[in-house]
């Protein structure tokens, strides 16, 4: 059986991304069985490169879907051009995914500082952050990082593998700037927020801390993650909703 169509069968079943690895495990035997003798490190060199030849096949206009690196893994997902149609017929089969303002706040300062401790967040956002932080472990948007080498020694906080999914992220390094994430935040959430609501999260909101202040909590107001909630189901672009 050719490698070509094993390959694009499973990355289209694969619930999550799936990696290298476990493609070749998958397949090796196949491949074995069509070309006896053939090296294992071959093996993996024709996986490559059939793979390249997918995702090179899928990035054409002809598709609206197409095969790309998440997570550490590969997974078919639906074009940025396909964003809207796609969200629209998402949200009609599911309950959205929520999430409060201040949750989406504390998590932007997580993403662009990690990894950051709480008191170093609630700094930056002039708020107690803890209360939130335990949404968002609940959520699995982010984990723990060990725990920073100073007095008291607070845990350090990361996003997780779950985040690259949600938002469709081969890894952090793909996070957009700070302009690009608060205008993708606004789109993606100014129409499900009430009108007292309608201010997206400010770059400026999320600077660098300049010394070791930031490891004492601020105690001003602090945060309640009983606010109206915001859908975050799509946030991701490109939208992940996979054609059945």
């Amino acid at each position: 059986m050719s490698l070509r169509p094993q390959l694009e069968a499973i990355i289209y079943a694969a619930e999550t991304p799936i990696s290298l690895d476990q493609i070749h495990s998958l397949v090796k035997e196949s491949v074995l069985a069509e070309t006896p003798g053939i090296d294992p490190a071959e093996i993996k060199s024709r996986i490559r490169a059939t793979l390249e030849e997918l995702i090179a096949e899928y990035s054409g206009s002809n598709h609206g879907i197409e095969i790309r690196q998440v997570a550490g893994g590969y997974r078919m997902s639906t074009k940025p051009d396909q964003h809207d149609v796609v969200r629209a017929f998402a949200k009609s089969l599911k309950p959205p995914f929520r999430l409060s303002l201040p949750a989406l706040e504390t998590l932007a300062v997580i993403a662009y500082k990690q990894p950051v401790t709480v008191p170093e967040i609630s700094e930056i956002r002039g708020v107690d952050s803890g209360g939130v932080i335990a949404t968002l472990l609940d959520r699995k948007l982010i984990t723990t990082a060990g725990r920073k080498a100073v007095i008291g020694r607070p845990i350090l906080y990361k996003t997780s593998k779950d985040f690259l999914l949600r938002f469709g992220l081969k890894d952090i390094n793909e996070l957009p700037s700070m302009e690009e994430f608060e205008k993708l935040l606004a789109e993606s959430f100014q129409s499900d927020l009430l009108p007292s609501e309608g201010a997206p999260v400010e770059a400026s909101s999320i600077s660098p801390s300049t010394d070791d202040s930031s490891e004492t909590a601020s105690t001003a107001e602090s945060d309640d993650d009983t606010d109206p909630a915001v859908a975050t189901e799509e946030t991701k672009t490109p939208a992940s909703a996979k054609p059945e």
